[in-house]
């Protein structure tokens, strides 16, 4: 696995998921899951035009002046919708697991609160009525934007629409119903998150960006960054530097999908910190004029909050059930949250 995630085609299975080819895909993806916690997928509609055009919007949006990005930041909603100030969010200490990761694949171990910028847009119908408003509260448009509303929800449908399909998948390589994973999914309060980080304030060797964690949502997906500095650990603890291909995307498992699949996928850890690499597309992008904050493209998919986190049919039995209780997954967000300094609570 030293070469990086598994590159997976869902074409086979988006023209016919009742294929031989498409199930024998489906088993390999979840094979893949349960090794690594990540995988990549090529999809055919994946256009690298559409990405450019979203990476280019949100760095003009990050380079406004900070008073006029905080005009978008509503603490009162956990910082669920809208914009979240840079040394807000801070990960959960995980020095247990960094601990015993071998010398080679060491994890930055994180000192306070992450030197980013986020900003979530929310993608997909909201619920009619909810437990959780703060999870499903009203979206939030920057004045100077006014392309805004369009360019998020292309990017973010095309992206919430991959992790459907690999739901989907997943249940089919488990000889579950297609639509067992992606019924949990309705009314989800999916995310459209790309994060903002300031290479010209924070551009040097070795600065974390965001911390080692894991993430407490069912499936995160990216797209293409124009700044390296991604770092995954697969389940045996080996890490690997993430590089997306033209075309593709890449798919973390969150704590939710560990959560209903009783462990046999594990939510996967990872860091963005500045290396050598970042470095050198930092001195290029200067030479050319271009954009010094990098842009993480990313869409966090999640558990409909007003449904349970319940384990599926095969994963089912006590054992499990001790490990993973049935728990709505508003409660189980709402706990995340207080955990890593969103919730006001």
């Amino acid at each position: 696995m030293e070469s990086g995630p598994v590159v997976i085609d869902v074409s086979r299975f988006l023209a016919d998921p009742t294929s031989a080819e498409a199930l024998e895909d489906c088993k390999k993806l979840v094979k893949t899951l349960q090794e690594t916690s990540c995988l990549v997928i090529k999809h055919p509609k994946v256009n690298e035009e559409d990405n450019s055009r979203f990476l280019d919007m949100m760095e003009k949006y990050y380079e406004q002046p900070a008073e006029e990005l905080m005009k978008d930041v509503h603490p009162e909603w956990s910082y669920q919708l809208g914009a979240t100030p840079e040394f807000t969010e801070e990960p959960r200490d995980h020095t247990e697991v960094i601990t015993k990761l071998l010398p080679q694949y060491a994890a930055h171990a994180p000192k306070g609160a992450d030197p980013k910028w986020r900003f979530f847009w929310r993608i997909g119908d909201r619920p009619q009525d909810t437990k959780f408003p703060e999870l499903n509260c009203p979206p939030v448009i920057p004045k100077a934007f006014p392309e805004w509303q369009n360019v998020m929800d292309s990017w973010g449908s095309l992206m919430l629409s991959s992790i459907e399909t690999v739901s989907e998948m997943i249940a089919t390589g488990y000889n579950l119903p297609k639509d067992t994973i992606t019924n949990l999914m309705k009314n989800g309060p999916h995310l459209l998150a790309p994060t903002g980080s300031d290479l010209k304030r924070f551009g040097n060797l070795d600065q974390i960006f965001a911390g080692f964690h894991y993430d407490f949502n069912l499936l995160t997906i990216h797209g293409k960054s124009r700044y390296p500095g991604l770092y995954i650990w697969l389940r045996d603890g080996t890490r690997v530097p993430v590089k997306v291909p033209n075309g593709c995307l890449l798919l973390q498992a969150g704590k939710q999908l560990e959560w209903i699949t009783g462990g046999d996928i594990l939510a996967g850890f990872h860091e963005v910190v500045v290396t050598e690499d970042t470095l050198k597309v930092m001195e290029k992008s200067k030479d050319e004029g271009k954009s010094l904050w990098r842009i993480s493209s990313t869409l966090f998919g999640h558990v409909a909050s007003d449904k349970n986190l319940t384990l599926l049919e095969p994963f089912n039995n006590p054992q499990n059930l001790e490990k993973y209780p049935n728990i709505l997954a508003g409660k189980q967000s709402e706990a995340e949250l207080e955990m890593i300094k969103l919730s006001k609570k």
